[in-house]
């Protein structure tokens, strides 16, 4: 990038990305940077002073700016990005799994995996703290560096709404040497991909991010107006977990120590985050593991897919240290998972090719045009029938 193109970056990403509701919400343009920040209240991230810095590093680590799949597919994975990827990714191993812990199914979304393996990781020695979202006491979603089991179990649970914690690894000192573990949507994961491939001077080194956990994800929720929609209904004080329950259940529930309640998932739909609908990847296809509901047929489980030999590590250090318990998943359900995540990208590549005007232009995504092509001719088939 020369000089002249990195000046211009902040207001590139200004007008390709926060501009055109593109914006995930990941936090990677924020935490050291003086010049981007994130409003809260509206849910958004805003540039407050014009940038002359050369480093580019928030238009080249955001995840909705160039990226090329094959690229970091072969810094990640030794692989190329082929017509196998295509849907869910890379399958090492997937089964179904479940902590072991009581404190962590207590405050689990669904089996607790992920704080199961971020503590075995912080256990072995893995890592030294997890880059992850904790709620504040008005249920607002925020990034947090957990250190200890119970700040990993303060963590747990889903609020539905994106936290920018990437926000929390950039402000991490350059001068760090503490190991690093990441969760995040797949959107995250992404961006955390990107970092790697990008890396800067004055960051913290991307090398000492040992283990990255991506969660299945169909769509976020708007922080700005879905919070403030919460908060004339609800006192959220009181709120203990969100829940959206699988097929045949229609609702998004919160649950307090009083009870259930229950809005219908129609009215919840129009809060979905814009910026959702261009997102190809439903199973966080760049992280070592990737983790999801066990759905309605297995509730209390979760779904893990390990991607990496980092994955596979962790996941027999956490079976060997009785951290986690497995079973297989049935093919049904692999079959399921594979159409789902296949159908989110077909829509995603769709809207993208609308809103390019163009059916060679693949927007902010690149990869072989035999690959592409594959997909195109899927979104084709699927729009005829």
């Amino acid at each position: 990038m020369t000089a002249e193109t990195a000046k211009k970056a902040s207001q590139r990403l200004c007008d390709e990305v926060i501009a055109k509701g593109m914006c995930v919400l990941c936090g990677a343009c924020v935490g050291q940077c003086p010049y981007f920040h994130i409003n809260r209240i509206r849910g958004t991230i805003q540039r407050i002073d014009p940038c002359d810095l050369e480093e580019g590093q928030c238009y080249l680590r955001c995840p909705r700016t160039y990226t090329d799949f094959d690229a970091l597919y072969r810094m990640i994975f030794g692989v190329p990005y082929d017509e196998d990827k295509l849907g869910v990714g890379i399958v090492r191993e997937i089964f179904l799994a479940r902590s072991t812990d009581p404190d962590i199914l207590e405050k689990a979304q669904d089996g607790g995996v992920v704080s199961a393996l971020l503590l075995t990781a912080l256990n072995e020695g893995m890592i030294d703290g997890a880059v992850e979202t904790r709620m504040d006491e008005n249920k607002s979603p925020r990034g947090y560096l957990a250190k200890s089991k119970k700040e990993l179990i303060e963590c747990a649970g889903n609020s539905y709404e994106p936290s920018a914690s990437l926000e929390v690894l950039n402000r991490i000192p350059e001068e760090s040497d503490m190991k690093l573990g990441v969760v995040g949507l797949p959107c995250q994961v992404l961006a955390v991909a990107k970092m790697r491939m990008h890396h800067f001077p004055n960051r913290v080194s991307m090398d000492h991010v040992r283990l990255v956990l991506g969660l299945f994800c169909g769509w976020s929720l708007s922080p700005g107006v879905f919070h403030r929609f919460l908060q004339e209904k609800f006192d959220l004080k009181e709120v203990v977990k969100f829940d959206i329950p699988h097929h045949p259940a229609h609702s998004f529930d919160l649950y307090t120590s009083n009870g259930k309640e229950s809005i219908d998932l129609e009215e919840i739909r129009q809060f979905i985050n814009p910026s959702c609908q261009y997102c190809l990847d439903m199973t966080s296809q760049f992280a070592d593991i990737s983790v999801g509901s066990g759905r309605a047929k297995f509730r209390g489980w979760n779904t893990v897919i390990v991607r990496t030999e980092i994955g596979t590590k962790i996941i027999e250090m956490a079976r060997k240290r009785g951290m986690v318990k497995t079973k297989p998943i049935p093919e049904e359900s692999v079959h399921h998972l594979r159409k789902a995540a296949m159908n989110k990208m077909k829509r995603a590549a769709a809207v993208i090719e609308e809103r390019t005007g163009s059916h060679d232009d693949p927007g902010y995504f690149h990869i072989d045009p035999r690959v592409l092509e594959r997909l195109r001719d899927d979104v084709d088939a699927q729009q005829k029938t």
